[in-house]
């Protein structure tokens, strides 16, 4: 009888688990207590538009959870790039998304992590990355290499748990406006849009 308990438990908990083991292991660059719940991937997601024209850029998918939010939009796993930085994850999400395109990598290296897609350019681009983990000069930067990456206008959506954006705005370079807060999540989280101008 615990045997199964145990078993169910693990199953049922599986990417809950494997999250806080890689939390524990790697601090800095899983910045959150709990994964990312279904209300908020939804959420992060609802900036993709599956018939737009370019791929979808994804930092720091995790356990999938976005990851599943963002197919679930009707995008084709094939114009997905998820950037993960956690090898046990990178295989996790290649077994769950074969057919999507998962780069274990640093995301604030994007040249050496796309490789031969260091080039390609995407429609959006969708970050759960602990950014407020790291220096503001290195979040400017990366925001900075993600965006010459969009289409001038197209949005990067960012998560955080602090009151304010994790990169303030720079006129002339990005604007960044509130998104969204998200109440039913472990714990509430703001999400901000990014956009180069126009």
């Amino acid at each position: 009888m615990i045997n199964n308990f145990a078993r169910n438990f693990r199953s049922r908990f599986a990417d809950e688990l494997r999250f806080l083991a890689n939390a524990k292991a790697q601090p800095k660059t899983i910045g959150a207590v709990w994964p990312t719940g279904a209300v908020m991937a939804r959420r992060m997601a609802s900036i993709v538009d599956p018939q737009a024209a370019l791929p979808v850029l994804e930092l720091g998918p995790g356990t999938g959870c976005i990851t599943k939010a963002i197919l679930g939009r009707g995008l084709p796993p094939e114009r997905l790039y998820a950037v993960e930085y956690a090898a046990e994850f990178v295989s996790e999400l290649k077994r769950r998304f074969p057919d999507a395109n998962i780069l274990g990598g640093d995301a604030f290296n994007l040249d050496d992590t796309l490789g031969e897609f260091r080039d390609q350019k995407f429609d959006c681009a969708v970050s759960a990355l602990p950014l407020l983990n790291f220096p503001l000069a290195m979040r400017e930067h990366l925001l900075a290499d993600v965006l010459g990456r969009l289409s001038a206008g197209r949005p990067m959506i960012q998560f955080s748990y602090g009151p304010f954006a994790p990169v303030p705005a720079r006129p002339g370079f990005w604007t960044v406006e509130r998104y969204d807060f998200v109440l039913r999540n472990i714990p509430p989280a703001r999400l901000w849009l990014y956009r180069k101008p126009v």
